[in-house]
């Protein structure tokens, strides 16, 4: 009798009751070369000691193909004996990979599971090959195909060959929003990390499709609303529909706004003995009135879990409990304070972080080992290391490891952190121009900054280098280095040259989220030439000055993004002594206030005013290079040193030692939104103070105090070489010497 399973299908075993119950007494096996009998016997499982029905036949040609050894087996009879045929599989001898020319071997290596000495499997083979199309996959690179190649070899060796066909990397073509109201398909793919393909993104990754980082996409929408009123924002669909011959995709997020909702009510109850609910108000972040930002409601809950612990109230959590009236709406945020669990933090784990130092990310928690375990320190934490910009996914989940243990595991997805930027135009400032630089933000994985740039226009040359330590000596300080030098061609408004070359250290620290110092001590060289036809206030500076500085900046930012902001505040207040050896002897103060407002979801006006003042001290004037001269990006509709004081007979701007800018600004849309085009009108004013007292020079100068007025135009366009303004000014209040200009076309970015 003779009882054969073909592939991994079992048969049935017709075998008389009588055979397994008496008959089975030994059990052979034929066909084995490296698999020792033991073993066979081992897996097989069958005991000639009792009965054997079929079904542990059945059950044993399951086990033996379970192994992966054999590839094929059969049972017959003999009388009382069991005799097993087998052929084994072949073991491999080389495992290689062709065509790979984008994919390291190293990473495929480490998918794959069929390894050299291991016995080969068709089942497995199958399995690896889809392996080595999801890494690919994860690369961008839909059209890749895989093909085993089997080859035989004495001694029942194969070797395994995976050649591959990479094909294209599949980039995003087009990026939908279908549901989008309020914010513009620009306004969030300016908030997701998918970009559309365009040719200026060749060192960049956001242009190629990855689904996971779709996933993340969608998160980031939903904070993005969430942070702007609208609490009951949902994706409802994301789908990436591929293009037929697989080199391209199409993203479409199908969205639902909801309600944009104002805070109508806040507060705070606590059922924690000790606990007055009313002393805990002022650490509300937020008030009545504001649209609903659940940054703000999690800064609320992190601020009143931190002032609690320093209280002595450890074991306490802070709950939000959102109660919202979508007709009218308006929201009310309810606090609760309960006690909660005594769970400490076992272990904080990192895992993806294959170039990143883990101190990078464990310095970035608000808590660590063997502390309280605090849900808002670790969202806080988490925003943190989102901030770096050096990862393109962050998740952290606990997992609790006792009854008052919990771990914290972090996984993170590396991004690029480096790039190269080439730039050329124009500009009616200095010309046409050409710019090159390198920046790297994690310089070795150690968070270090780097940058090396350098520029040439028809009116300046400068190169700088720059480098910074976010955690000097493992603190919450900043600590930087900058070298540069620098030509500047001032013919045009006060008929000199000025040559500067010098270097800065600095430091910075944050006291809050929002508010941060700067301290900084600056050594550099300025050289005045080429003053032969200059005023006297000038030729008099021709030559080299050393100024040796140390300075300060007080910053307060409550703006809600950094490059282009839509509401909130900034304000800084800076000051600078000279004389700490060196020429130069002076004091300086500079202000700035910014306010952003932004009504209808489109239109956006900026309110702002900066002063500053300047004064010589021990018995030295200030300057020219220390002066002030407004124009140009400063009070548009005016020349680059078009508002100051002039000499009467060569008409050169000589500066003043004060003076105050400011004004209005309106952005709107002009339907121009995919190229990045934005249109702005906008109201100038300001004036600048007279210089010091010149010895010796008695020549007359033109001066005015009195407020000069420009109105105008203009459109902001955010390029593939950097942001582009070209503003037309005109100026309705002025005096008569004053230079003036209509047009204005400036590459770079400002506040």
């Amino acid at each position: 009798m003779k009882f054969k399973l073909a592939g991994i299908s079992l048969l049935a075993l017709a075998i008389s009751s009588n055979a397994t119950a008496d008959t089975i007494k030994n059990i052979s096996i034929n066909g084995l070369q490296r698999v020792e009998r033991e073993t066979a016997l081992s897996y097989a499982g069958i005991d000639t000691k009792k009965p054997v029905s079929s079904d542990d036949l059945n059950a044993a040609l399951k086990r033996l193909y379970d192994t992966e050894l054999f590839s094929d087996i059969s049972f017959d009879t003999k009388g009382t004996e069991l005799i097993i045929n087998v052929t084994e599989n072949p073991v491999i001898g080389v495992r290689a990979f062709d065509g790979n020319d984008k994919i390291d071997d190293k990473i495929l290596e480490a998918e794959v599971q069929s390894a050299p000495r291991s016995v080969f499997s068709k089942a497995k083979v199958q399995q690896d090959v889809q392996r080595i199309l999801d890494v690919y996959k994860r690369a961008g690179r839909y059209g890749v195909s895989v093909e085993p190649k089997i080859i035989k070899k004495p001694e029942n060796r194969v070797d395994l060959i995976f050649e591959i066909e990479e094909g294209p990397e599949a980039k995003i073509d087009t990026i939908n929003f279908i549901g989008n109201k309020h914010y513009t398909s620009t306004d969030l793919q300016g908030e997701i990390m998918s970009k559309e393909s365009r040719w200026y993104r060749i060192f960049s990754s956001a242009e190629t499709f990855d689904r996971e980082k779709m996933n993340y996409d969608q998160e980031l929408l939903r904070r993005f609303y969430n942070r702007h009123g609208y609490a009951d924002f949902a994706v409802v669909s994301a789908i990436a529909e591929l293009s037929r011959d697989k080199t391209s995709f199409v993203l479409t997020f199908t969205i639902d706004e909801g309600v944009r909702y104002k805070v109508n009510d806040i507060q705070i109850k606590s059922s924690v003995p000790d606990v007055d609910a009313n002393d805990w108000y002022k650490y509300v972040t937020f008030k009545t009135g504001d649209w609903y930002n659940s940054d703000e409601i999690e800064k609320t809950v992190s601020e009143l879990t931190e002032e609690l612990a320093k209280k002595g109230f450890v074991f306490v959590e802070v709950v939000p409990n959102i109660h919202k009236d979508r007709e009218t709406g308006k929201l009310s945020v309810v606090f609760d304070i309960k006690e909660n669990a005594k769970v400490f933090v076992n272990r904080i784990n990192i895992t993806g972080n294959t170039r990143t130092l883990d101190e990078v990310i464990r310095r970035e928690f608000r808590l660590s080992e063997g502390s309280v375990f605090n849900v808002a320190k670790i969202r806080e934490s988490r925003r943190n290391i989102e901030r770096l910009n050096y990862f393109s996914k962050v998740d952290i989940d606990s997992e609790r490891v006792d009854y008052d243990k919990a771990d914290i595991n972090v996984n993170v997805e590396e991004k690029s952190t480096g790039y190269f930027n080439v730039g050329v135009g124009y500009s009616t400032v200095n010309g046409a121009l050409i710019r090159a630089g390198i920046t790297e933000n994690n310089f070795m994985g150690k968070g270090q900054q780097i940058s090396l740039n350098a520029g040439k226009s028809q009116k300046t040359t400068d190169y700088g280098f720059s480098f910074t330590e976010p955690y000097f000596m493992g603190r919450r300080l900043s600590a930087g280095t900058d070298l540069f030098y620098q030509t500047e061609d001032y013919q045009d408004e006060s008929n000199y040259d000025m040559d500067t070359v010098g270097g800065r250290v600095r430091f910075g620290w944050n006291y809050t989220d929002d508010l941060s110092q700067y301290l900084r001590y600056t050594l550099k060289e300025d050289k005045i030439k080429n003053v032969n036809t200059a005023s006297n206030y000038i030729r008099r500076e021709k030559g080299k000055f050393v100024d040796s500085v140390i300075g300060q900046t007080l910053v307060y930012d409550k703006r809600d993004n950094t490059l282009k902001p839509r509401e909130g505040y900034y304000l800084s207040f800076g000051n600078d002594i000279s004389g700490l050896g060196g020429d130069d002897k002076y004091l300086k103060f500079d202000a700035k206030a910014y306010k952003f407002y932004t009504i209808s979801d489109y239109y956006t006006f900026k309110f702002f005013i900066n002063g500053g003042y300047v004064e010589g001290y021990g018995g030295k004037d200030v300057r020219l290079a220390q002066r002030y001269f407004l124009g140009g990006n400063t009070m548009r509709g005016f020349e680059s040193g078009g508002i100051s004081a002039r000499d009467k007979r060569t008409n050169d701007a000589i500066g003043g030692n004060w003076m105050v800018w400011g004004g209005a600004e309106m952005a709107f849309p002009l339907g121009l939104d995919e190229l990045g085009i934005r249109g702005r009108t906008f109201v100038d004013v300001g004036t600048t103070g007279k210089p010091d007292k010149v010895d010796n020079i008695n020549d007359p100068i033109n001066y005015s105090s009195s407020p000069r007025v420009s109105v105008g135009f203009g459109f902001e366009w955010t390029s593939p070489m950097g942001k582009i303004d070209i503003d037309f000014g005109f100026p309705v209040v002025k005096e008569k010497y004053d230079e003036t200009e209509v047009f204005r076309l400036n590459f770079g970015t400002s506040l």
